[in-house]
């Protein structure tokens, strides 16, 4: 049976017909441009007959968008996500791989699914709020769904001996009505004020647009979680990914500014491996936001300050939560900043390269004072 929308509407809207017509116990969701490999459907149903709760994904394989070649995927990835609530493939940790006992073909819990390949039970799916009606046409509903299996009682998996293949597209091939920007806040803020509690910060800090996104009524998705008797965003990082490029705890969200030079550490769209840099502060979070955590990182997004030898230089390379060259130590006092492993001091650019902050010996020269900005928030120790 092929059901139309008779206009427009979006994957959310459209998956909710189609969920609203089956008549199965169990609903499968699957993009369009997929194809399923011989056994494919048989290991998720398993796991949902044992259990109703869980809701499962099959491993997502490759399909190229050029030649059509299957490329298997890995299974040492799971799902998560950065601050600007972009889901993100990242490497399995070995908590996880512990309580499988090592064995890769047992299910694989993940913080987040991707959201267009995943199977669930009918009335659970319709127990849990089904997808937010308030969301427009796709995004962060996947996140938001995620997160609300996890911190209402369920357990979202991906099921290792189920392979799907999927046509990865290098662009969006349609539009969104007035623009991805508008869609994607507004979702995102959406999904930031229902379930994100006091991580919400993160978001609007990084994507400082979305804080004027119109949000609709959240009435019956706040009703949701109450009557869900649904845990914390903490209980979550806590519990279920404390891997989350959201630190668990920190002592500071906001920009951080030289004090002789008035100018602020800048990613400016940097990728991890690339150097950290510096420009004139404006204010208006984004590039300029980073987090000190209780960890003595100091993160942008899930990429942390690095340095790996006492002469610099200073880069961006992706948190690990290790410690060692990701160590820095911050006092609100005398305002230095010190990299723990070669115990120097973070100082303003050479005369040479005026964007690159670089590392010197601690003399309490004016040009290593850093001003951790109390715009955004000091978070109680």
């Amino acid at each position: 049976m092929v059901l139309r929308t008779g206009k427009r509407s979006g994957l959310i809207r459209a998956r909710l017909l189609g969920a609203a017509a089956t008549t199965g116990q169990i609903i499968t969701f699957l993009d369009a441009h997929c194809e399923c490999t011989r056994g494919w459907l048989e290991p998720l149903l398993a796991r949902i007959a044992e259990d109703r709760t869980r809701v499962v994904c099959p491993i997502i394989d490759v399909i190229s968008d050029e030649t059509f070649e299957y490329v298997p995927a890995s299974d040492l990835t799971w799902g998560g996500f950065n601050w600007k609530l972009n889901f993100r493939w990242y490497r399995v940790p070995q908590r996880e791989t512990d309580r499988r006992g090592g064995d890769r073909t047992l299910p694989l819990n993940t913080p987040t699914m991707a959201g267009g390949l995943f199977s669930i039970d009918r009335d659970y799916f319709e127990e849990l709020g089904k997808y937010d009606e308030g969301m427009d046409i796709w995004g962060g509903e996947n996140l938001e769904l995620s997160f609300r299996i996890w911190m209402c009682g369920g357990t979202l998996e991906i099921v290792t001996c189920s392979h799907v293949g999927h046509v990865f597209r290098k662009s969006t091939p349609y539009t969104f009505p007035g623009g991805t920007s508008k869609i994607v806040n507004h979702n995102n803020a959406r999904l930031a004020e229902v379930w994100l509690d006091e991580w919400k910060d993160f978001y609007y800090a990084i994507n400082p647009g979305a804080r004027q996104a119109d949000v609709g009524d959240l009435t019956e998705r706040r009703k949701l979680r109450k009557d869900l008797k649904c845990k914390s965003f903490r209980w979550y990082l806590e519990n279920i990914y404390p891997e989350s490029q959201m630190p668990l705890d920190y002592y500071y969200l906001g920009e951080i500014k030289n004090a002789e030079t008035a100018n602020c550490l800048d990613t400016f769209g940097r990728k991890s491996g690339e150097h950290i840099a510096m420009g004139s502060c404006h204010g208006l979070g984004g590039n300029q936001v980073f987090a000190y955590t209780k960890r003595e990182q100091i993160m942008s997004d899930d990429n942390c300050l690095d340095a790996a030898s006492s002469d610099g230089p200073v880069k961006l390379l992706r948190c690990h939560g290790m410690g060692g060259n990701q160590m820095w130590s911050y006092d609100k006092e005398d305002q230095t900043i010190i990299h723990s492993q070669t115990k120097r001091c973070l100082d303003k650019p050479d005369d040479s390269d005026v964007t690159l902050p670089t590392l010197k010996k601690c003399d309490g020269r004016q040009s290593q004072k850093w001003i951790m900005n109390s715009s955004f928030k000091w978070q109680a120790s």
